[in-house]
């Protein structure tokens, strides 16, 4: 499981022309489900990604979870974070979880999230999202 958490100042996520989701500041948040992947995965990567200090202080340090900054975090599914990249000119997917176990396993993570913070909001699976966002710094990070 890989998830690549931007701090961001506002970000939505469209379907259709229809927001299906937005946070004003926090994280937008691209979830890669891979086979193997387990609830244990999505478990440690919520509390991380909830816990992980990414925006600063009052002395400009990275030591606040979006938590503490009253952020919103933005969840949306992204198979492509699972490509294999390292040879030829062509991404493959074999590591990709298969979509009903990839879905599956994104709802666990979204719940656990969830139960711990309330400021959250998703794309929707599978489906061609358009996805709007102001990167903070820029600041990127994976989590895996």
């Amino acid at each position: 499981m890989k998830v690549l958490v931007q701090r961001s100042l506002a970000a939505k996520v469209e379907v259709d022309g229809e927001v299906v989701g937005a946070i004003d500041h926090g994280q937008m948040v691209l979830v890669g489900i891979e086979r193997g992947d387990t609830e244990a995965d999505t478990q440690r990567l919520a509390d991380k990604l909830l816990k992980y200090r990414m925006f600063t202080d009052a002395d400009g340090k990275m030591n606040l979870n979006v938590q503490q900054v009253g952020g919103g975090v933005l969840l949306v599914s992204q198979f492509t974070l699972a490509a294999e990249t390292k040879k030829g000119l062509r991404p493959g997917f074999s590591y990709a979880a298969e979509p009903a176990e990839g879905e599956r396993l994104f709802n666990d993570f979204v719940a656990k999230v969830r139960a711990q913070y309330d400021k959250v909001a998703t794309g929707q699976f599978g489906a061609d999202m358009k996805i709007q966002f102001t990167n903070d710094g820029p600041v990127t990070f994976m989590l895996d």
